[in-house]
């Protein structure tokens, strides 16, 4: 037995693509049977459709699914998410960048691991708790109500749910409110990778800028912000994908009205028109593919 091992290790050592082969072949095998091949079950189940007397699916292509995805309801439920998606983005993006060119900047000793470990902490977390804890928060009788109450503010918050769209009975029932826990539970996901960006940029670049008479909102506009984008990009990838698939916290915090993760929650559980589910879920797919296509070409995968 020793021996065979021994001969199989010189072997190896010898033919080291064939020890990562090896190695790979594990992953790879789960990569393209669990992974690839539910996706590929995915795509094939949103050709099918659902017979509306009997209820059952019927395995024949068809585009009756994609051709109900395009109906009003459904394309509001889209765009609801995608908007929603989009400016959560854009808002952690304007939150994440002050934070983080402060830690890369400013920030050392013990400052700058107190602010690490305030951005880590909320991930440790459970993902649950940290929702309906803002859903205690942004209640009627909230804290957030109750103090905006005593600071001679409560008109301010009266201003904002009496807003069309956006507003509503309370914070936790309104877009405002979704809104506002999306973007506090992702957040740390867009600071990460825009400081890892901003801590490699070589100080003595922006000694050079200064030494050319650049002043420091020049810096910052013109060196600084154009090698901060590929963070910034991708941290957009986790914000937005993670916006964009969610359905708990549109499902315990917000109005009545779905989105896309609540939609194929609905259709795949409750109502069994698994086809619709799957055409439903087809959607962040490709636009994440388009997504993550144009985050490649700007660079954001060496950030990650």
């Amino acid at each position: 037995m020793r021996t065979a091992l021994r001969s199989l290790s010189i072997a190896l050592d010898r033919r080291p693509s064939l020890a990562l082969l090896l190695l790979l072949i594990p992953p790879l095998l789960w990569l393209g049977i669990v992974y690839l091949g539910a996706l590929f079950a995915l795509l094939a189940q949103s050709f099918f459709s659902l017979d509306d007397f009997t209820g059952q699916v019927v395995p024949e292509l068809s585009l009756r699914s994609f051709r109900e995805l395009l109906a009003p309801a459904n394309l509001d439920i889209i765009v609801r998410t995608v908007l929603m998606a989009g400016t959560v983005t854009i808002a952690a993006a304007l939150v994440a960048f002050p934070i983080a060119y402060y830690m890369a900047r400013y920030a050392s000793g013990r400052l700058k691991a107190f602010l690490y470990l305030a951005v880590m902490l909320p991930l440790w977390s459970s993902y649950l708790v940290r929702v309906y804890a803002w859903k205690l928060i942004l209640a009627k009788e909230g804290i957030l109500s109750w103090t905006l109450s005593e600071l001679h503010l409560g008109w301010l918050l009266d201003g904002l749910l009496g807003l069309p769209v956006i507003g509503g009975t309370s914070l936790s029932t309104s877009y405002a409110g979704t809104f506002i826990v999306f973007l506090y539970i992702w957040l740390p996901f867009m600071i990460l990778p825009i400081l890892a960006v901003l801590e490699r940029i070589p100080p003595s670049l922006l000694e050079a800028s200064a030494d050319l008479g650049a002043s420091p909102n020049q810096t910052l506009r013109r060196v600084i912000l154009p090698l901060a984008i590929p963070g910034i990009v991708a941290g957009s990838i986790f914000t937005f994908s993670l916006t964009l698939g969610d359905y708990i916290i549109p499902g315990i915090i917000g109005s009545s009205r779905f989105f896309i993760g609540q939609a194929v929650y609905l259709h795949q559980g409750t109502a069994g028109n698994i086809p619709l589910a799957a055409a439903f879920s087809i959607v962040p797919i490709a636009i994440m593919a388009v997504y993550l296509t144009i985050a490649r070409r700007m660079g954001a995968f060496e950030a990650l």
